[in-house]
C-alpha cells in the first residue's frame, strides 16, 4: 500500500497511539496502515462512522443523559450506521454530510433534522477526542419546518379512540393518544411515560418532559384512570405504560417516534378520519381548547410545560372562538 509515492507501514494500536496521541486502549481497528512521517492522517482515514458511533456511546457525555433521551438517540444511531455503515469519517465531508441530509428529507424534514441533531453530536465527540478535526454536519444548514395549524375536532378524538381501543393490538397507541390529548402533553413523552410517573392514590402523574426538562402535574380524569388501572392489570409488571402489545426477546419496548404515527394511521383510516391529521396534532389540539375555554396562558403554560408565553400566542392565532369570547366579554363588559 503507497501513499505520496511511498510505502504505508503497518502499526499496532499500541505503537500508533504512542506516536500520534490520538488512539485510546480498547478502540477496534481491524488493520491499520500509517505513512511513516505522518501516521495520523492514516488512523483518521481507517475510522468508520460505526466505530465513532460506539465510542459516542461509551463517553460520560451519553451515560450521563436521561434514559428516556438514550432511548431517542439509540434508535437514530441506528439509523445513522445503516446510512453510513463503515464509511470512512475521512470520507464524511460537508458535502457527502449534505446530500445524506437531503435523503432524509425524503422521509420528512422534521425526521431528517432529528437525525442531522444526533449525527452532531457524535462527529463533536469526535473533534473533542480528536478523531476528526472538524464536524462535517456543522456546515449543512437545517430546512425549517413548516407551523402546522391543524386540529382535531371532538368528533374526531371519540372516533379515533373507538377505534383504537376495540383491538388490543391497537389498545396501548389509543391510550397514548388520549394521554397526549387530554394532558396536552408530546407523543415522544407520552409514548415513553413509565409507570413510576402514575400516582393512583393522588390521581396525578408526575410528566418530566424530556424536550425542555420542564415538569408538569397534572390530575388524572376518572375515564382515564380506569384506562390507566386496566392497562396496569394487564402491563403493570414492565417499565412502560404503553408499550408495543408485543414482547421483542421477552421485553416490552416502547413505539419508536416514527413507528409510533405509522402505526396510528392504519387505526385513522379505519376511523374514516381526514388523512391531513396527524397523530401529533393532537397536543395543539388540546392547547387549543383550552384557549377556547378562556383558560389564561398562564394555566395553559401550567399544563403544557411551556416557559414563555410567547410559545403559547401560535396556539391563539387560529381560534375564532377564543376572537369571539374576548370580543362578546368586552362587550357584556361595557353593557
Amino acid at each position: 500500500m503507497t501513499h505520496g509515492g511511498a510505502y504505508a507501514t503497518p502499526l499496532s494500536i499500541r505503537m500508533l497511539k504512542s506516536k500520534s496521541g490520538i488512539c485510546r486502549d480498547g478502540y477496534h481497528h481491524r488493520i491499520l496502515w500509517t505513512h511513516p512521517d505522518d501516521c495520523s492522517v492514516w488512523v483518521l482515514a481507517m475510522k468508520t462512522f460505526r466505530d465513532l458511533s460506539d465510542d459516542y456511546k461509551t463517553s460520560l457525555e451519553y451515560r450521563e443523559l436521561r434514559h428516556e433521551t438514550k432511548v431517542q438517540y439509540d434508535y437514530h444511531i441506528t439509523i445513522l450506521v445503516q446510512h453510513f455503515g463503515r464509511t470512512s469519517l475521512s470520507l464524511i465531508a460537508p458535502l457527502y454530510a449534505k446530500k445524506a441530509y437531503d435523503k432524509w428529507c425524503e422521509r420528512g424534514v422534521s425526521f431528517a433534522n432529528h437525525l442531522m441533531s444526533v449525527a452532531r453530536i457524535i462527529f463533536n465527540h469526535g473533534v473533542r477526542m480528536e478523531y476528526v478535526s472538524t464536524n462535517p454536519f456543522d456546515k449543512v444548514k437545517k430546512r425549517n419546518t413548516q407551523s402546522r395549524k391543524v386540529v382535531w375536532t371532538s368528533e374526531d378524538v371519540q372516533q379515533f379512540l373507538s377505534v383504537a381501543y376495540s383491538d388490543f393490538n391497537t389498545r396501548n397507541i389509543g391510550l397514548i393518544a388520549q394521554m397526549a390529548y387530554e394532558w396536552c402533553q408530546r407523543l415522544g413523552d407520552m409514548r415513553l411515560l413509565t409507570w413510576d410517573a402514575i400516582h393512583f392514590d393522588k390521581m396525578t402523574v408526575h410528566i418530566e418532559q424530556s424536550k425542555r426538562r420542564a415538569e408538569v402535574f397534572l390530575p388524572i380524569s376518572e375515564e382515564l384512570c380506569d384506562m390507566l388501572k386496566q392497562q396496569e392489570e394487564d402491563f403493570g409488571f414492565q417499565e412502560y405504560v404503553a408499550p408495543r402489545p408485543y414482547p421483542i426477546d421477552g421485553v416490552y419496548k416502547p413505539y419508536s417516534m416514527y413507528k409510533l404515527p405509522k402505526h396510528a394511521r392504519k387505526v385513522m383510516d379505519d376511523a374514516g378520519l381526514s388523512s391531513e391529521l396527524q397523530l401529533r396534532d393532537l397536543r395543539r389540539t388540546g392547547t387549543t381548547e383550552m384557549v377556547d375555554a378562556g383558560v389564561s396562558i398562564g394555566q395553559i403554560m401550567s399544563v403544557t410545560g411551556h416557559a414563555n408565553p410567547q410559545s403559547v400566542k401560535p396556539y391563539m392565532k387560529h381560534t375564532y372562538d377564543s376572537a369571539n369570547y374576548a370580543l362578546t366579554k368586552r362587550r357584556n363588559h361595557g353593557s
